[in-house]
C-alpha cells in the first residue's frame, strides 16, 4: 500500500492553505497513494510562537469548513485522510486530527494531549489538553493512531494504541530549530519498541518567527527509513508499506509477549 504525507509552506490565508492542500492530494491521488495525511494545523500559519486573542477566529467546529472539505476530498478519490485542524467545540479549543474513510464519513478524532509552552510553542494558551485519550480507527486502508507533535516523545501514547491494535501511527508535526536528528530518533525508537509504522509530517517554510524544516519521512516497525527524509520544501512525501510487517516484527522482537503490566503501576501516578 502507497501511503503519503504533504509538507507544506503555509500562507496567512487560511483558505488558500486549504486549497493548496486539496491539489496536493489529487496529486498524491494520481501517484496512487490510498492513505494521505496532513502536518500540524495545514490550513493555518504558525500562530502559538506567543500569546494572543487573534488566532481564536480561525477556530472551528468538527463540521466546519476544514474538516467538511477533507471529507469532500475524500469521497471524491476514495481515499482515507487524517488531517488537522483549530478545534472549537463550545467553550473548548483543541489541536486536533480528523480521520476520515473514504466515503467521505468522519471516523473520528484525535486530541492532542501533551501540549508545550515553551518559547515560540507557546500551544497552552490556546489549547486544551486532549480529552478523548489514544484512540486507534479502523479505516479500509490500516488500523491507525495519530500522535500530534509534543505527544510522539511521550512513549505511553504509541504503546496504548499498539496495545489497541494500531498498524500505522501519523504524526504531524510542526518543528523548527536543529532538531531534526532528535526528531528521527524518538519516532524511529516508538516504532521499534511498538513494531509499528510511523509516518511523520512536519511543516516547511519560514513565518514570522521561525523557519520549519520540513524533513518529513516514515519508519517502518524496524525503525528503518522506508524512503529518504523530504527537503525543506513543499513536498509529498510518498512510502509503500507492507501491512504484514507490522506481525511479522513482533514475531521475531517479541516485546509484546515479554510485557510485565502487572509490575507498571508507576506509570499511572501522578
Amino acid at each position: 500500500m502507497k501511503i503519503a504525507g504533504l509538507q507544506m509552506k503555509c500562507a496567512k490565508d487560511p483558505a488558500a492553505n486549504l486549497a493548496k492542500a486539496v491539489e496536493m492530494i489529487a496529486m498524491a491521488v494520481e501517484r496512487g497513494a490510498r492513505l494521505i495525511a496532513t502536518q500540524q494545523l495545514f490550513t493555518l500559519p504558525w500562530f502559538a510562537y506567543e500569546s494572543r486573542r487573534d488566532p481564536f477566529r480561525w477556530a472551528e467546529p468538527i463540521d466546519g469548513p476544514t474538516v467538511s472539505t477533507l471529507q469532500e476530498t475524500a469521497q471524491k478519490h476514495g481515499i482515507v485522510l487524517v488531517g488537522t485542524f483549530f478545534e472549537k467545540d463550545g467553550d473548548s479549543y483543541f489541536n486536533t486530527a480528523a480521520v476520515i474513510e473514504k466515503n467521505g464519513a468522519l471516523i473520528g478524532r484525535y486530541r492532542k494531549v501533551h501540549l508545550p509552552q515553551i518559547p515560540l510553542w507557546e500551544e497552552k494558551s490556546y489549547f486544551q489538553s486532549g480529552d478523548l485519550g489514544f484512540p486507534v480507527f479502523e479505516t479500509s486502508a490500516a488500523r491507525i493512531g495519530v500522535q500530534i507533535c509534543w505527544d510522539n516523545f511521550f512513549p505511553e501514547g504509541s504503546r496504548i494504541m499498539a496495545l489497541q491494535g494500531a498498524q500505522i501511527i501519523i504524526a504531524p508535526t510542526a518543528a523548527a530549530l536543529a532538531s531534526q536528528s532528535r526528531w528521527e530518533k524518538m519516532i524511529s525508537a516508538n516504532a521499534i519498541a511498538n513494531n509499528v509504522f510511523i509516518l511523520r509530517i512536519n511543516r516547511a517554510g519560514k513565518e514570522d518567527r521561525q523557519t520549519f524544516y520540513g524533513r518529513s519521512f516514515c519508519v517502518n516497525p524496524y525503525g528503518e527509513l522506508t524512503t529518504s527524509p523530504a527537503g525543506a520544501n513543499d513536498a509529498i512525501v510518498f512510502s509503500e508499506i507492507d501491512l504484514n510487517e507490522v506481525q511479522e516484527t513482533r514475531d521475531i522482537w517479541t516485546f509484546f509477549r515479554d510485557r510485565r503490566p502487572e509490575l507498571y503501576g508507576e506509570l499511572s501516578r501522578p
